[in-house]
């Protein structure tokens, strides 16, 4: 890894806000970030390769494998300036905190939340917004109603809110908690600048003076590939839009009352909430 390059990392729980985060740090020309990252997937595809029963596992010392692995991903990303800092987007990040803390001892994940319910009403209103499209984040086979597609997204090990959901609570109540900074959609969408001073000052950096009426992100390629257009588009003011759920009471009821970021008595690795 360059010498000088500074590594953090953004996961957490998807329609969260970390989109919104990252075209906001963009402004800043010191940073780089982007929608989504394979780095994180490359890595662990890899990793098999260098370990456990493998051929050539006998060739990887663990002073190789942490080499062959940041070469992995410096060379996925450009290098950033000599005073910059990259942030890599990917939810996988939180079930991977060892790996991070072994190849980056001083980034922060930085894991973007929102009460349960809400993002499956947020991916819900994207699915029906684009009804002409198959969305490849469910099975559209199998899930023919909301209650197949919630099924599917939450599911634990594959789903997409269900897996980021199952690794964001290994990562609070693991051993590297002391890494993890959470950030509030609420935050982020209503109190926007407070918020983005105090991630500033969590990650060391000093102030910059954000653009909050002009957020300019969109990936259409991106999220045409997974046929569900406009999933990582930006609004170009940052504010919180308040409207009834979409959902069905018994599905918004079954995930409510999940925030466990919030609750004080559960947080005790005295994890950063912003």
């Amino acid at each position: 890894m360059p010498p000088h390059a500074k590594v953090h990392v953004i996961s957490g729980l998807p329609r969260s806000g970390s989109t919104l985060l990252s075209a906001l740090l963009r402004q800043n020309p010191r940073f780089h970030a982007g929608v989504s990252s394979p780095a994180c997937s490359l890595m662990t595809a890899v990793l098999p390769r260098m370990s456990g029963t493998a051929e050539f596992a006998p060739f990887f010392d663990e002073e190789r494998r942490g080499r062959v692995l940041r070469s992995l991903f410096w060379a996925y990303h450009d290098t950033p300036p000599e005073d910059g800092v990259l942030f890599d987007t990917n939810r996988s990040w939180t079930a991977r905190m060892g790996l991070v803390d072994r190849l980056f001892p001083s980034a922060r994940v930085i894991c973007c939340v929102r009460d349960v319910p809400w993002v499956i009403d947020s991916m819900e209103a994207m699915v029906r917004r684009n009804p002409t499209h198959t969305s490849r984040t469910f099975d559209a086979k199998v899930a023919r109603n909301i209650y197949g597609r919630v099924e599917q997204w939450m599911e634990p090990q594959r789903g997409l809110i269900g897996a980021a959901w199952s690794s964001l609570r290994e990562a609070w109540f693991g051993e590297h908690a002391n890494k993890l900074v959470v950030v509030r959609y609420e935050s982020l969408t209503r109190q926007s600048r407070e918020t983005m001073d105090q991630l500033y000052q969590a990650l060391g950096e000093a102030s910059f003076q954000h653009d909050f009426d002009n957020v300019l992100y969109d990936e259409e390629q991106y999220d045409a590939g997974l046929g569900t257009p406009g999933l990582h588009t930006v609004r170009r003011q940052v504010a919180f839009v308040e409207r009834p759920t979409i959902l069905p009471p018994d599905i918004f009821c079954q995930y409510a009352d999940n925030a466990f970021w919030l609750n004080e008595k559960l947080n005790a690795k005295r994890v950063l909430v912003i």
